[in-house]
């Protein structure tokens, strides 16, 4: 690759930066444009539900790279910049101003944004959403001055801004059209434990139950109203109901879609000059065997690097297990793996269930899908080990903390 070529990353979230600097580690010495529809250079997203959102931490904390990171590297970072088109057959990106910038190659780091719902009264002043930095610093500042919040959808993010509002000595009601919390990434064993961490801390849900409406009073968010004619009175309302990988530009190019821009192995589109990584991303993963697509802070930060590769033309593959974490009261946990309802036949847990000082194993045919550690830390590398070896365990040693969890894996 020589210096006179350039290479486009579009989405300057933590994909989009990390995808810059796994260029130039590699050695491309040709230019980068990196450009995003922001107008503060990349950050981490992790912290808008966390720490940041908490008042533990301040902003600075969250940015991928310190501001003279991308000058020293000769990052092209254009911010508050959006790519409205893709022309692949001359290659070039074209802004929304209609100035023109060529490629050689181009990294989609586009992401994802909050889904809304159909529903009347979704454009109140009041209604909430969490993506970007600013609605982090609108969620905060709305708890400071609440007494009442409804949150919509019982997934990560609605689980944590609630965990964030009880801390903020708000009450909150929180509606879910399935009968437990995470209960579609968790199942029903495990998402129990976060149901009655959240009713520990007096938090009220209304499971099994959709909102017909928001309910407004002088253009502002005063509740919902249940499809059972409940009304939930609040000041405020947050909509956290999933979100959707930012696919217009590929659609737009005519590149495959589906549940994300759908890639192989080393993240390339069948166009030979587009890879995509990051939460757009449905890439197929190796381990698994499957296309997956991960909306998770492991994925934007090492899936670029095998992304820069094929850039380079180089042999790679991204075969990582999906990774995630939470943090909520005194709980924390690390998810790994991949275990969807329907996958696995048992459930093990290995610990102090009721005082949340325990690991959970997924398990299909005794072999280890997915793990969960809750406040049990330093067990990664074992966790991986024994769900990459394939190995058949049996569950009863499984559970029993007295066998060590080396003693489990197939040598």
């Amino acid at each position: 690759m020589g210096d006179s070529e350039r290479f486009v990353i579009v989405g300057a979230g933590m994909a989009g930066a990390k995808g810059a600097e796994a260029l130039r580690e590699l050695g491309f010495d040709g230019r980068i444009s990196l450009f995003g529809d922001e107008p503060h250079r990349p950050y981490e997203r992790p912290p808008l539900s966390k720490d940041y959102l908490l008042g533990n931490a301040g902003f600075d904390a969250a940015y991928v790279h310190d501001e003279n990171w991308y000058a020293d590297n000769r990052v092209d970072l254009q911010l508050g910049m959006t790519v409205q088109r893709i022309d692949r057959s001359l290659r070039q990106v074209e802004l929304t101003d209609g100035t023109r910038i060529e490629f050689d190659k181009l990294l989609l780091a586009t992401g994802a944004h909050p889904r809304s719902l159909p529903v009347p009264g979704v454009d109140a002043e009041g209604v909430l959403y969490l993506r970007r930095v600013e609605d982090s610093d609108r969620i905060k500042q709305t708890l400071a001055e609440i007494d009442r919040l409804v949150v919509i959808g019982a997934g990560w993010i609605g689980l944590e801004v609630t965990a964030a509002a009880r801390a903020a000595d708000v009450a909150v009601t929180v509606v879910e059209t399935t009968e437990l919390p995470l209960l579609r990434v968790l199942g029903s064993e495990v998402a129990q434990v976060f149901a009655d961490l959240h009713r520990a801390h007096d938090v009220d849900f209304r499971f099994g139950s959709a909102v017909d409406e928001i309910l407004v009073t002088d253009g502002r968010a005063t509740g919902v109203r249940l499809t059972d004619g409940t009304d939930l009175p609040a000041e405020a309302v947050l909509v956290a109901v999933g979100a959707a990988p930012d696919v217009a530009l590929a659609q737009q190019a005519g590149l495959r879609v589906d549940n994300g821009v759908l890639v192989d192995a080393s993240l390339r589109t069948p166009d030979p000059n587009i890879v995509a990584a990051g939460d757009v991303a449905n890439a197929f993963n190796p381990l698994l065997g499957k296309q997956i697509r991960v909306e998770h802070w492991a994925n934007a930060l090492n899936q670029p690097a095998t992304a820069a590769a094929s850039m380079l033309g180089r042999d790679a593959e991204y075969s990582e297990l999906p990774y995630f974490f939470t943090d909520q009261y005194d709980l924390g946990m690390e998810y790994l793996g991949y275990a969807e309802p329907g996958d696995y036949d048992q459930v093990v847990f290995r610990g102090d269930v009721p005082n949340r000082e325990f690991i959970a194993f997924w398990l299909d045919g005794g072999r280890v899908l997915a793990a969960m550690n809750v406040n049990i830390w330093d067990v990664q590398d074992q966790l991986k080990t024994l769900i990459t070896s394939g190995t058949t365990v049996d569950a009863k040693a499984l559970a029993n903390p007295s066998t060590p969890l080396n003693d489990l894996i197939a040598r």
